[in-house]
């Protein structure tokens, strides 16, 4: 029962994030924003999702993960309640970054929550796997679900509907998670979550930017202000008592390996998704709910693979289900590069499927082959640390793949940005390959 609730944290944050990209088009045209616009709404999310979810896994430490995991389900519900009835862009994204705000709690917390209750290496990451597995039916159920109540009743709903699965939530995490608070409390890293924000938002803002044309001006003084906070950042790590993130973690060779390529993983997949949407709705002109059921090759494997994924990680360590992602991962991105703006679904097909039985192989695996790789002490900060990689490579990829492919609306220009992000994506999934067999350990131990 345990296992269960806090997969519906999870499940929330990954809804919210294949739900909105269905209702974009509706959202521009509603709204009156362009793709940087639309961008944002993502994005706004996903920055802030990812600058804080270190505090997230802190916070818990500190605090309790059972106090975390029900402020976050309590800040995520008022700002879906916001979202939903958003007068304007500059609103909306404005809500979703508070939305950013309740995900950073609760994703570090249901994992340490999970791993905390299944102390076992074997149990742990086969429960580590359901967890993933859950979580993951977020993404198959978004198309759908998002697909429906934008066709039926407006892109609003899509918010809307997160309010009675936190109804749902909140009593029941109350009732059954016991909490634990650290003996010895780490003070919060103020200025280090401040620096972190800063830098990813930078980065962000400059790369959307850059891929919109106009004044070179701005992308310049965003990327200098984020080249400053992140060595502000290292810095103030440095010098920090209780660092937000220890750079000494980052030296286990285990430890940084399996984060980079978890955010190799979300660079490709969260960027191909985001613009397949786009080349369904705006260059093939399919309804919201019809490009929906189309994403579905891609997300049912994620969803189904994932507890498959946990139990062969507990027997035979995470390298192989890795390994196996990576390379089916790195076909279906090339498939990129037979689209046209006409091709029928089956050129699509493959990118799909080579997409999401990747990911399904790749999930459960790189969260628990980090989650071992730190001491079992410090589960919150390492699924933090392993979540941060993930969402904050995500964020770069709706900014770096949107400017790569420009607007949907010149579908042969559009559809040639496909091809390179084809290419781009291939190539870092074969380079995160190497680094797998460089640094993650061949078995559990």
């Amino acid at each position: 029962m345990i296992l269960t609730v806090m997969c519906v944290g999870m499940f929330l944050v990954q809804l919210d994030v294949t739900i909105v990209n269905v209702a974009l088009p509706r959202i521009g045209s509603g709204l009156g924003t362009g793709l940087a616009g639309q961008q944002w709404v993502v994005d706004g999310y996903a920055v802030v999702l990812a600058s804080l979810l270190l505090a997230g896994g802190t916070f818990g430490d500190r605090y309790g993960h059972k106090r975390v995991v029900l402020a976050g389900l309590g800040l995520f519900g008022v700002a879906s309640l916001v979202c939903g009835v958003a007068p304007d862009v500059g609103v909306l994204v404005a809500a979703r970054a508070v939305q950013g705000a309740g995900a950073a709690l609760l994703l570090p917390g249901t994992l340490a929550v999970v791993t905390r209750a299944y102390p076992d290496r074997a149990e742990q990451a086969h429960a580590v796997g359901v967890w993933a597995g859950v979580s993951a039916l977020a993404l198959p159920a978004g198309p759908l679900i998002g697909g429906a109540l934008v066709s039926g009743f407006g892109w609003r709903t899509v918010f809307l509907i997160n309010l009675p699965i936190i109804a749902v939530a909140i009593p029941a995490t109350i009732r059954l998670v016991e909490d634990s608070v650290a003996q010895n409390a780490r003070r919060l890293d103020v200025p280090g979550m401040a620096l972190a924000t800063v830098t990813l938002a930078a980065t962000v803002y400059a790369v959307i930017a850059s891929g919109h044309g106009g004044s070179p001006a701005p992308v310049w003084i965003a990327a200098a202000i984020a080249v400053a906070a992140l060595l502000g950042f290292l810095v103030q790590e440095r010098r920090a008592r209780d660092p937000l993130l220890p750079l000494g973690l980052l030296r286990t060779p285990a430890f940084a390996g399996a984060n980079l390529v978890a955010a190799a993983m979300n660079l490709v997949g969260i960027g191909i998704v985001f613009v397949a949407t786009l080349y369904l709705q705006t260059v093939q002109h399919h309804a919201a709910f019809v490009a929906g059921m189309m994403l579905l090759p891609l997300f049912v494997p994620l969803a189904a693979l994932a507890p498959v994924t946990g139990r062969i990680t507990g027997r035979y360590g995470p390298r192989p289900p890795i390994t196996c992602g990576l390379l089916i991962g790195a076909a279906g991105s090339f498939a990129l590069l037979g689209l046209a703006p006409d091709s029928s679904y089956v050129r699509l097909l493959p990118v799909l499927l080579g997409l999401g039985i990747g990911m399904g192989l790749l999930t459960a695996a790189v969260v628990s082959a980090a989650v071992r790789a730190a001491p079992p002490e410090r589960a919150g900060l390492a699924s933090g640390v392993n979540n941060t990689a993930r969402q904050a490579a995500g964020a770069l990829a709706i900014a770096l793949y949107g400017a790569i492919a420009g607007s949907p609306s010149d579908g042969p220009a559009f559809t040639s940005g496909l091809h390179v992000i084809g290419l781009i994506g291939g190539i870092t999934w074969l380079a995160a390959l190497g680094l797998t067999w460089l640094t993650i350990p061949r078995r559990s131990d």
